[in-house]
């Protein structure tokens, strides 16, 4: 994807960008993230520290993006029955929710890893009866 492509869909809205991370990744099967040299996934505070969130991209190229200029970040995919089976769990045991497709405007879509996975089965869902 080049960054012709990637601009006018990180520019959208946290809504429009949500809908679009169900839908990738509703098709594609796979969920991305961020993790460092020592294979440790990126989690971000929010500014005041109540919420601790794991960012997830519908995409490679979107989470190299927004890793600019980090050096140890790159990109790994979870796949989908991995993730509801084992991320899920782990991040409500955990009391980390998500933040989907975090934008260059700093603004995030913040999710209950439960919400998150009935959003994408129900999307799963519909692709299944189209």
């Amino acid at each position: 994807m080049s960054s012709d492509e990637l601009t006018p869909v990180i520019e959208m809205d946290g809504e429009l960008r949500y809908d679009y991370f169900l839908n990738q990744v509703g098709e594609e099967r796979e969920i991305w993230i961020l993790v460092n040299t020592g294979n440790r996934f990126l989690k971000i505070a929010s500014d005041d520290g109540d919420v601790e969130y794991l960012p997830v991209w519908p995409a490679p190229a979107f989470a190299a993006d927004y890793a600019k200029g980090a050096d140890d970040l790159s990109p790994r995919s979870i796949s989908l029955p991995d993730f509801f089976r084992k991320w899920v769990p782990g991040l409500t045991r955990d009391g980390l929710d998500v933040g989907v497709f975090p934008g260059l405007d700093k603004t995030v879509w913040i999710t209950e890893p439960e919400e998150l996975k009935r959003d994408l089965q129900d999307v799963m869902s519909d692709f299944n009866r189209g």
